[in-house]
C-alpha cells in the first residue's frame, strides 16, 4: 500500500500493445502505440478511506469515467471518457484485480475496461464491458513511469510496475522489473495482420494489427484469427517480398516465438 501511494503517474498498456490515450478533444479516449507522448500519461489517485480503488486522471486533469451510453447501437460495450463530475463518485472509480502479471480494471458496475481490436469501427476504441469472446481484450500492463518526489534512475528509461492483489492485507502493491518491453515478459509470438478483401486486396494505409500468441498450432493460429476479425473460414497468407502476391500460410510456425506478418483473407462470398 506504502508503494502504491506513492505512484504519481503510470501508462497502461493493453493486450493489443497499445496504450490507453485521453484525447486532446479532453472527453474521448483510445489506444495508440505511441506510449512516450503526454497522452498516454495518466495520474494515479486515491480517495480518502479507498484502499481497494484508484482513479486514473489524464493529462488534461479529466478522469478516466465509465458512463452507461452505449458504444455502438446494437454492440455490447459501454462508453469509457475523460470526465470532470461535480461529484467524484463510483464512476471513475476502478478496481484493479490481478491476473498473472497484468491487470484487469473493474468498474463499480461489474465491468472491465476493455480495449477492443479487430476492425473498424471497434479498432482501437475503449470500453467497458464484461467480455464472452475476447477474455484477454480486458488484461492491461501497467507501467509506472513516476514516483511522488522522485525521479527514476538515469539508468533506467522506463520502470514498469504490475499491480497485484495482496490477499495478506488486502491491498495493493507495486512491484518493479528492469524490463519495460510487453511481449519479452509475456509468453508467446507477437502476431502482426492485416485483414484483405476477398480478392486477395491490402490497404496497406491503415495501421496493422497484433495480438499475442501462446500457442504453436497453426489451426489454433487460425482459430485466433478468426476470434479476432470476427470472420469464419479464413486463410492466412503471406505476401511475396518480389511480387506483393499472396501464398497460403500451410507451414509450422516459426521457432522461438519469432513475430509473424500474416495476411487474413477471407472466405468468399457465397452471392
Amino acid at each position: 500500500m506504502e508503494l502504491l501511494n506513492k505512484a504519481k503517474y503510470a501508462k497502461l498498456r493493453s493486450h493489443h500493445g497499445k496504450f490507453l490515450h485521453g484525447n486532446s478533444d479532453e472527453k474521448t479516449v483510445f489506444q495508440h502505440r505511441d506510449g512516450s507522448c503526454k497522452n498516454a500519461k495518466w495520474g494515479i489517485e486515491f480517495g480518502e478511506g479507498m484502499d481497494n480503488v484508484v482513479r486514473l486522471k489524464s493529462w488534461y486533469g479529466k478522469y478516466l469515467m465509465a458512463t452507461n451510453e452505449q458504444f455502438l447501437l446494437g454492440v455490447t460495450g459501454l462508453k469509457v471518457v475523460q470526465n470532470l463530475p461535480m461529484k467524484l463518485d463510483s464512476s471513475i472509480e476502478w478496481e484493479p484485480i490481478k491476473v498473472s502479471s497484468i491487470v484487469k480494471f473493474k468498474t463499480s458496475y461489474g465491468k472491465y475496461l476493455r480495449a477492443n481490436g479487430g476492425l473498424p469501427p471497434f479498432r482501437n476504441s475503449v470500453t467497458h464491458d464484461v467480455p464472452f469472446r475476447h477474455q484477454d481484450w480486458i488484461l492491461w500492463e501497467v507501467d509506472i513511469i513516476e514516483l511522488l518526489n522522485q525521479t527514476p534512475p538515469k539508468s533506467i528509461s522506463q520502470q514498469t510496475g504490475s499491480l497485484y492483489h495482496d490477499n495478506s492485507n488486502s491491498s495493493f502493491r507495486f512491484t518493479f522489473s528492469r524490463s519495460s518491453n510487453f511481449e519479452s515478459k509475456s509468453e508467446g509470438r507477437l502476431v502482426n495482420y492485416y485483414v484483405a478483401d476477398e480478392k486477395g486486396n491490402v490497404n496497406d494505409t491503415l495501421e496493422e494489427l497484433s495480438f499475442q500468441f501462446k500457442k504453436q498450432g497453426l489451426k489454433e493460429l487460425t482459430q485466433k484469427l478468426e476470434e479476432e476479425t470476427g470472420l469464419n473460414n479464413v486463410t492466412l497468407c503471406l505476401r511475396n517480398k518480389l511480387n506483393g502476391k499472396l501464398y497460403p500460410f500451410q507451414l509450422e510456425l516459426p521457432p522461438n516465438n519469432a513475430t509473424m506478418h500474416l495476411i487474413v483473407l477471407p472466405a468468399p462470398s457465397k452471392s
